[in-house]
């Protein structure tokens, strides 16, 4: 695919400096330095600034007094134009403000705090991800998605004794058995299911109303990409495919997902979808989604910008999947 890293989170091409993760006096000098700077994130919403239509991540230096509520050391996320960029969690902290959607599946909300500029404030990554440039969010969902292992990952999967912080966060060892843990990702396929001139399209229980999306689903262990695509279209929406083919993959921290673009060919158009799976399943003609993107198409939302089912869906209407 010609323009396969385009997607969003993706193609920014961050210098990660895994060669200073282990090396203690290396990334002691780094932390003083004075061009060295972290992101901040609350309860997986980094922080930002600027206007809704041009958001820009906050790197705060690391002498910060906010950094002080930081509940564990920080991660490194790599180099930036040469200087370090490290990121910092402060979820500890409750505003003083209504934090009922924080976590919801559409989060709009805001969380501003008292010793930062009115202007900066915690946003949810997924309705800023398209107004943050390609770097900001590359550095955004890396901190999301590494601080999210952590929080869910703090006891060794093998004798459940706590396990250590080491390697700049990048990975966790139990002092109890000598296990190491690394930061999980989950492989997940997502298809760009077609028949002619038409593309398959489902929405999940508890979307917004109208909303459709391409197919998607875990990769199971001892399965290959192009399986999982057939496997997953059968069981969601009973439809046999024959050729399948990679497109383009996308980070996707919500919460630690590596989504796998396929362009997957129905043998048929029969549909009998599985409600334990999804709660509907419909054939839609490129003028109809056409039509739905641009706004004019009621009772048929497409997928949220910034999503990979969107890029895909974007690439098959002017024909540059190849």
């Amino acid at each position: 695919m010609r323009n396969a890293e385009h997607v969003t989170f993706g193609g920014s091409g961050l210098d990660r400096a895994a060669e200073l993760r282990g090396d203690i006096p290396a990334l002691a000098k780094i932390m003083q330095a004075a061009e060295t700077r972290t992101v901040l994130m609350w309860k997986g919403k980094p922080l930002v600034t600027g206007d809704a239509d041009s958001r820009i991540l906050v790197r705060l230096p690391l002498d910060h007094p906010i950094l002080k509520e930081a509940r564990s050391a920080p991660i490194l996320l790599g180099r930036e134009d040469g200087a370090a960029r490290f990121a910092h969690d402060i979820s500890d902290w409750v505003p003083d403000t209504d934090v009922s959607a924080v976590g919801a599946f559409i989060d709009t909300s805001v969380q501003s705090h008292p010793s930062l500029p009115e202007d900066h404030g915690f946003a949810e990554l997924r309705s800023i991800m398209t107004h943050l440039s390609p770097r900001d969010a590359e550095l955004a969902a890396t901190a999301k998605a590494i601080i999210g292992w952590h929080e869910t990952h703090g006891f060794c999967a093998r004798c459940g004794s706590e396990s250590d912080v080491t390697q700049a966060g990048w990975q966790r060892v139990c002092q109890a058995c000598g296990a190491s843990h690394f930061p999980r990702t989950d492989p997940v396929v997502i298809m760009l299911i077609t028949h002619g001139n038409k593309v398959l399209l489902g929405r999940s229980p508890g979307w917004p109303e109208g909303m459709y999306s391409c197919l998607a689903g875990f990769v199971e262990p001892g399965e290959t990409i192009e399986a999982a695509v057939r496997r997953e279209v059968w069981e969601e929406a009973g439809v046999r495919v024959g050729e399948v083919q990679y497109l383009s993959s996308q980070p996707w921290p919500f919460p630690a997902s590596l989504m796998f673009g396929c362009h997957g060919i129905a043998l048929s158009e029969e549909i009998n979808i599985d409600p334990q799976e999804i709660e509907d399943a419909l054939w839609v003609s490129r003028e109809e989604v056409m039509d739905a993107l641009a706004g004019f198409r009621a009772g048929l939302l497409p997928a949220r910008k910034g999503a990979i089912a969107h890029f895909l869906l974007r690439n098959w209407l002017a024909d540059t999947l190849e």
